[in-house]
């Protein structure tokens, strides 16, 4: 049944290179749909909402707005915003019904990783309940790649990309004294080791760390400490690539032997860093080798000047198709990516249930394992095609243009 009406896009949780790709992608649909009355952006996600701090995109400038497919950072604001349980408190949920209604929302799309999906999922779920006849669609996000019901998610290839290319160059900076270093590169991944193994592709060109310790392993500061000694003295240098995520076999965090009071988000999320630093003054102490760690934070997930053309098509295609599937009838789904297996790269759009990705992870899977230190070829047949190709950039003086938005608010 066609159904007409407003509709409001947000993002949330962590930016990426691409992320507004795929609100490019949202908005350049929903502006150009007969049944979309009026596009509405959401200040700081699902914040932007309860807040009623909504911007008409209607008012925003055509060629500002195709200046997001080379904007990193999540361009209307982001949050971190856990709703409750609505049998248990419905508070929210009737602001968000409230704004819904006064501003005759019929679509509500929302961008983001596994707590985002939740959050869109809980929203979905209670309109129903009540009643009210509303679309609602995930778009993916994630640089984690951690998503459940998606071969890969917007964002993880660039990130992927700017992982592999830092850690060549860092590589090849290591190598450059006759006296020997020992360099420890943190990169993020909470559970899941998918951007500290495209590490593994500085391969390709000869950069190779020595050792890659991925959270979905067991992490043994002896043995990690052993290994990178026998590299030391074998070669003069060790690189060793850790996810800010390893743990014990206990559970705890690495980073936790540096810090034993981490902040916690508000979905109870650790925040971490630090496992380079502690882990480079071990192997000091222990070898006696000079040390360095370096922990790429921000810069992976805003890195747009490294972004895959590839990985800001599929963004770009993952909002569209959000907007073109639920002005068709199509709710309560998630935009998904499958792999098709033929010669070459190809993949095919399709739908999941929310319920399905809703705080679902994605791990890497025993067979791109080798070791614990380690990644299979499978790894590279999997993760080689998402960092290819160079997004064709404008740029003004010497710099990348970005889009800044009037935001307008409604």
């Amino acid at each position: 049944m066609e159904l007409k009406g407003a509709c409001i896009f947000g993002q949330s949780g962590g930016p990426s290179s691409v992320i507004n790709a795929s609100a490019y992608g949202v908005f350049r649909a929903a502006l150009e749909s007969e049944c979309i009355t009026k596009v509405l952006g959401a200040a700081h996600g699902i914040k932007g909402v309860l807040n009623e701090q909504l911007f008409d995109i209607g008012q925003e400038d055509a060629e500002t707005l195709s200046l997001l497919l080379q904007t990193p950072s999540s361009a209307l604001g982001s949050c971190r915003y856990k709703l409750a349980d609505p049998s248990k408190d419905d508070t929210d949920y009737k602001k968000i019904l409230e704004v819904f209604k006064k501003h005759d929302v019929r679509y509500f799309f929302y961008n983001g990783g596994n707590d985002s999906m939740d959050t869109c999922n809980k929203i979905s779920r209670y309109m129903q309940q009540v009643g009210y006849e509303c679309r609602i669609m995930g778009v993916p996000k994630t640089i984690d790649n951690d998503l459940a019901g998606t071969d890969h998610c917007p964002g993880f290839g660039s990130a992927a990309k700017y992982i592999a290319t830092a850690c060549a160059e860092v590589w090849r900076d290591a190598h450059v004294y006759d006296t020997g270093t020992v360099t420890i590169i943190e990169c993020m991944g909470r559970n899941a080791g998918w951007l500290t193994a495209a590490s593994a592709l500085a391969g390709l060109n000869g950069c190779a760390p020595d050792l890659i310790c991925l959270p979905e392993r067991s992490f043994v500061v002896d043995d990690f400490i052993a290994r990178v000694g026998e590299c030391y003295k074998m070669n003069g240098s060790c690189v060793a690539v850790v996810s800010e995520g390893i743990h014990d076999a206990e559970g705890t965090l690495i980073s936790e032997y540096a810090s034993q009071n981490l902040a916690v988000d508000a979905f109870g999320h650790k925040q971490l860093g630090g496992a380079a630093a502690w882990l480079t003054r071990e192997v000091k102490d222990k070898i006696g080798a000079k040390t360095r760690a370096i922990e790429f934070s921000l810069l992976q997930r805003c890195a747009a000047h490294s972004a895959s053309a590839t990985d800001v098509e599929e963004a770009y295609q993952c909002g569209r198709l959000a907007v073109l599937a639920a002005v068709s009838g199509v709710s309560d789904k998630m935009v998904a990516m499958r792999r098709i297996d033929d010669i070459g790269y190809k993949i095919v759009y399709d739908y999941v249930d929310l319920s399905v990705t809703a705080n679902a992870e994605h791990k890497i899977p025993e067979s791109m394992l080798d070791g614990d230190y380690g990644v299979t070829p499978e790894f590279f047949d999997y993760a080689m095609p998402l960092i290819l190709g160079e997004p064709d950039m404008k740029v003004e003086d010497g710099l990348p243009k970005m889009a800044w938005l009037k935001k307008v608010l409604v």
